[in-house]
């Protein structure tokens, strides 16, 4: 696992430029680096040193030295790729995954991403072809950040390491934070700047001669196939899934699982327990907030299969690791499990360097309720000519229920189905609407971005799902949107922060592509979600955790805002600071700010918002580090230190870090010191309406 960055320009390439970036992804790689150096390419990484501990530094070099390449992920069939390539007559200098790739392009070219089973995003230098190729693995477990100007291109795991350049004017596409309202993140291929963007995952992009290509090389296939029966079906679950658990296991270094007491964590603990000879050790996060809080269940699993298990429990907002939050999170990013996560990957970044976790279950097997929703709305659907009547209805009775109540969510329900699909889709999945960013743009922003609509992603991807219906098409849709543009980049960042790599044997792709073709009845069954996987467990786990109702990995939010987080909400969204951008109406960020301390719950807008701002200040500040940020959480800490949030409870404490590469909990002043914080913050340029919705505008 590494970071890598690098640079391709006819003209020359200044290699201290790729130094200076690779020093900012440090956290990523804390054991070592390395750069190739020509005239017009620099490639250079940070590694994390987990497989060929004493053999595997990069860059790696073909035999002739003409190929060469960095990597950043695990490849986890490298020993059958090995085994391959000797058999050829290649020749391999070190033990370990990364250098399969040159040789594999060798002998495939650009088609060597077919062969590879992991993660990864690499770049690789064609010196004889003068030809830069960079790739992303097929869901996007591993980020990669581009941009390209007069002719040149830069490339990096982080997007904080393309803006190192003071050079650099840091202009906010408002396109991207348009989006960014919608969905809670900023989706690919959009960046949060301008001229800059990511490479969507299951891509290739081509670099040779100052012209750019970008291909898309995986789509998971969701048609339909013919299944067996249940049990049969069942079988075939638990073979791939103790398959992609066991491939996950490999490394030299100490490896554990998050283990949340939901079903997926829950399972992949199940799967490494029966694969492993020794306790495995698992790190739970919880709360004092009773709904909130799944340790209980999290115990019975541990207890059952007997790990190793450290715990945490957050007893108000962790207001001590906001900074160390935007600094990593260098684009706004609003989901707020980002905290917790952020948090358990502190607690077991002190003992392991590999976690196991149980990302992708939910979207390959049916996992959350919105998939019974959907269901039950498709039940009520009529035809398009009666949907306006029943949408109307169904807000009449929102307006005349109380909220939380039954009828409320009915009349949820009915305006849901009386929009199209991909339309009903996007409401569940947004935090502001059109209308309410239109509410609380100021009118130069709401200018900036008129005629454009963030449903159309969704619609789009709906469009392009090969899904059987409208359920394991919603399924296939997140697969391609919410996975990779929220969860993954979550898991990612909040685990790189504390140099511990992540594995999901959810996500193996052979997995995923036998799940995908699965018919929605075995997915959701009346209102049961993952019918198929449960009954696979039954073996494995308590029939009565099996039953309970998902609980996500949420965090008390809305309290949150009425009480410890108000104060910082309050000063950061509203002071001049804020308004002087120019971006949000002053008056609307207030009235939500006051009818959410009344009541209402504008929680999942006002954090957007907020974490807007905090990025903003952090990655775009008017002064020359983030004190304002700092100082506002100062003065709202106000917890007594026996129980302050982050302190390990229940368990026996977490022991100081042995691991002298281990990354301070929050960003001194000499760290902020070095953050990108010489460019001013400006307004977007406006552009014609037609192509503001274009993106990106890269090449």
């Amino acid at each position: 696992m590494c970071a890598i960055a690098g640079a391709v320009c006819p003209d020359g390439v200044d290699p201290d430029t790729v130094r200076d970036m690779c020093e900012t992804l440090v956290h990523r790689g804390p054991d070592g680096s390395g750069m190739h150096v020509e005239h017009s390419v620099v490639l250079g990484t940070r590694r994390l040193a987990v497989v060929d501990v004493a053999g595997g530094d990069q860059p790696v070099y073909s035999e002739d030295g003409h190929v060469v390449a960095v990597f950043n992920g695990e490849i986890y069939n490298f020993a059958e790729l090995r085994a391959e390539l000797l058999a050829k007559g290649h020749r391999l200098a070190a033990n370990g995954d990364s250098e399969c790739l040159v040789h594999l392009y060798e002998e495939h070219g650009d088609a060597l991403v077919h062969r590879l089973r992991g993660m990864f995003a690499f770049a690789l230098w064609d010196g004889r072809r003068r030809r830069l190729l960079l790739a992303r693995d097929r869901v996007g477990k591993k980020p990669l950040y581009w941009e390209t100007r007069s002719g040149s291109l830069r490339f990096a795991s982080e997007l904080k390491a393309l803006v190192r350049d003071p050079n650099r004017r840091g202009e906010i596409d408002p396109v991207a934070l348009h989006h960014y309202l919608t969905f809670q993140y900023v989706p690919a291929p959009w960046s949060i700047f301008e001229e800059i963007g990511k490479l969507p995952p299951g891509s290739t992009l081509v670099w040779q001669e100052g012209r750019v290509r970008v291909d898309r090389y995986w789509r998971l296939d969701a048609t339909p196939r013919p299944v067996a029966a249940v049990e049969e079906e069942a079988e075939r679950l638990r073979e791939l899934l103790l398959e992609a658990t066991r491939l996950r296991m490999t490394g030299e270094r100490p490896i554990g699982a998050f283990l949340s007491g939901g079903v997926d964590s829950s399972a992949v603990v199940a799967a490494m327990a029966r694969q492993s000879s020794r306790p495995v050790r698992t790190f739970c996060v919880g709360f004092e907030e009773a709904a909130f809080d799944e340790r209980a269940h999290a115990g019975e699993v541990s207890a059952l299969y007997g790990t190793d298990h450290s715990e945490l429990v957050l007893s108000d907002a962790p207001l001590d690791v906001f900074p160390t939050l935007a600094w990593h999170f260098d684009e706004p990013f609003a989901d707020s499990s980002a905290i917790p996560s952020l948090l358990v990957a502190r607690l077991s970044g002190r003992e392991v360097t590999v976690v196991l976790n149980g990302d992708g279950g939910d979207e390959s097997f049916g996992g959350y309720r919105r998939y019974t929703l959907l269901r039950w709305i498709s039940r009520l659907r009529m035809p398009s000519a009666a949907s306006p009547l029943l949408g109307a209805a169904g807000r009449s009775v929102q307006a005349l229920s109380r909220p939380g109540s039954m009828l409320r969510k009915a009349g949820w329900g009915m305006e849901l189905a009386g929009l199209p699909t991909a339309g009903g889709y996007t409401r569940l999945m947004s935090y502001f609407t059109e209308e309410q960013k239109r509410q609380v743009y100021t009118p130069w922003q709401r200018g900036l971005v008129a005629g454009v609509h963030s449903g159309d992603i969704i619609e789009r991807a709906f469009e392009e799902s090969s899904a059987g219906c409208d359920l394991t098409r919603a399924m296939d849709v997140d697969v391609n949107t919410y996975l990779p543009g929220d969860l993954l980049v979550k898991t990612d960042i909040s685990t790189m922060a504390y140099s511990l790599e992540a594995r999901s044997p959810f996500l193996d792709h052979v997995l995923m592509e036998w799940a995908a073709g699965l018919p929605g009845e075995l997915k959701v069954r009346g209102g049961t979600t993952k019918y198929l996987l449960k009954h696979a467990l039954a073996g494995w786990l308590p029939a009565h955790l099996l039953r309970r109702p998902k609980m996500g990995f949420g965090v008390p939010l809305a309290s949150w805002l009425r009480s410890g987080l108000r104060p910082l909400a309050h000063d950061l969204l509203t002071d001049a600071t804020a308004r002087d951008r120019g971006i949000f109406d002053p008056k609307v960020v207030a009235r939500l700010l006051a009818e959410h301390a009344a009541g209402r719950d504008h929680s999942k807008r006002i954090w957007a918002l907020l974490q807007f701002e905090l990025w903003h200040r952090t990655h775009l500040p008017e002064q020359p580090a983030v004190q304002p940020v700092a100082r506002s959480i100062e003065q709202s800490v106000a917890r007594p230190a026996a129980r302050s949030a982050g302190q390990p409870v229940v368990r026996p404490a977490v022991q100081p870090a042995s691991r002298s590469t281990e990354q301070p909990a929050v960003p001194s002043a000499a760290r902020s010191a070095v953050q990108p914080a010489v460019r001013p913050a400006v307004q977007p340029t406006a552009q014609p309406a037609e192509d503001r919705h274009r993106r990106p505008r890269l090449t």
